[in-house]
């Protein structure tokens, strides 16, 4: 995706599927005339612009992460830059698609706070001011010490900020998403991990400090991908506060769970009312069997291949001290693109 730097400073996904942006104007301009914002969206908005530029510099990290899951597949997190909807009219329809990316967009968030913090970008913020003392783990007694990440404040201000919509409007799709936003902060916490560091004589760890730290965000982007393959097909309930199975064989949805009510189009052709791109023009693997294969990203229309000459580093020698040379080699290779719709 090539968003503007300039241009994109933070976003906020809508029950009706828009994503809001924010220039380099002053907060108190952009945020009285962005559409679509809460009064609640907007009060955070003004009070902290220093958080919403950091979620608009982290933008791309989720963006390149829910196409790096998609790469290979018929729908590949495409997006629209010119567009005041990033993602086009995709996240209209309740389908496992817009689940994913209300996830990610919400994991991303909290992920991109919590760095900001550990690294004193926020003046709201530092690192986690509960991780002081002594403490234990399988291995033993521990002190806390170094700056162990403050996830916590992330998760909070994202949940007042991004489902401050959800909870006003309070609907079928409003609980939809609150479920996913929720299920992708809880990711993100899921791969907080103990480091620690040893101290003694001889290197005898007689003495740890140790500090929690944030997964690298591919972990997140990894799990959400096995929810989405596991996304349920939900139904309000009778009281209209919950989900129920939309199937009788299917499970109840865990809190962990992706949720969905409406099937996904095919995304073979292009369709602007689902959001649907089409794949005319993608590449495709002519000997693959996967999903990256013509004869499945193509959906039977065939595929074209065309002679093209690519540049790669070959013959690398490692050369002390320290570097490594490489020649350029050339070779001919065969590229398939599908046919477009007739």
């Amino acid at each position: 995706m090539d968003v503007p730097r300039t241009a994109v400073c933070w976003f906020t996904p809508g029950v009706d599927g828009s994503w809001w942006y924010m220039g380099t104007l002053g907060s108190q301009v952009m945020c009285d005339n962005i559409p679509g914002l809460v009064n609640k969206q907007r009060q955070l908005c003004r009070q902290h612009p220093n958080i919403m530029q950091a979620i608009g510099a982290g933008i791309r990290d989720w963006i390149g992460e829910c196409q790096h899951q998609f790469q290979n597949h018929r729908w590949n997190c495409n997006t629209h830059p010119r567009d005041h909807n990033v993602f086009g009219r995709l996240l209209m329809r309740s389908s496992r698609e817009a689940a994913f990316v209300y996830a990610i967009s919400s994991a991303g968030m909290v992920h991109t706070l919590t760095r900001a913090c550990s690294q004193g970008e926020l003046q709201s913020c530092s690192c986690d001011p509960n991780k002081k003392g002594s403490s234990q783990d399988a291995k033993g007694a521990f002190d806390w010490g170094g700056c162990s990440d403050h996830v916590e404040h992330a998760m909070r201000f994202s949940q007042a900020f991004v489902d401050a919509k959800e909870r006003k409007e309070r609907d079928a799709r409003a609980l939809m998403n609150l479920h996913n936003n929720r299920a992708g902060r809880k990711a993100v916490k899921r791969f907080m991990s103990l480091e620690c560091k040893c101290h003694g004589v001889s290197g005898s760890c007689s003495v740890r400090t140790c500090w929690l730290a944030l997964a690298d965000f591919r972990q997140t982007g990894d799990h959400l991908r096995r929810r989405y393959n596991g996304a349920v097909q939900v139904a309000m309930n009778q009281y209209g506060t919950g989900f129920t199975a939309a199937q009788r064989l299917f499970k109840r949805p865990s809190k962990n769970d992706l949720v969905y009510f409406e099937d996904s189009p095919d995304y073979c052709i292009q369709d602007h009312e689902s959001g649907s791109v089409g794949t005319g023009g993608r590449v495709c693997e002519r000997m693959s069997r996967g999903v990256d294969s013509c004869e499945v990203m193509c959906c039977g229309r065939g595929y074209d291949t065309s002679r093209v000459s690519r540049t790669t580093k070959c013959e690398c020698k490692f050369h002390w001290c320290c570097a490594v040379h490489c020649r350029d080699c050339h070779q001919e290779v065969d590229v398939h693109t599908c046919k477009p719709q007739t």
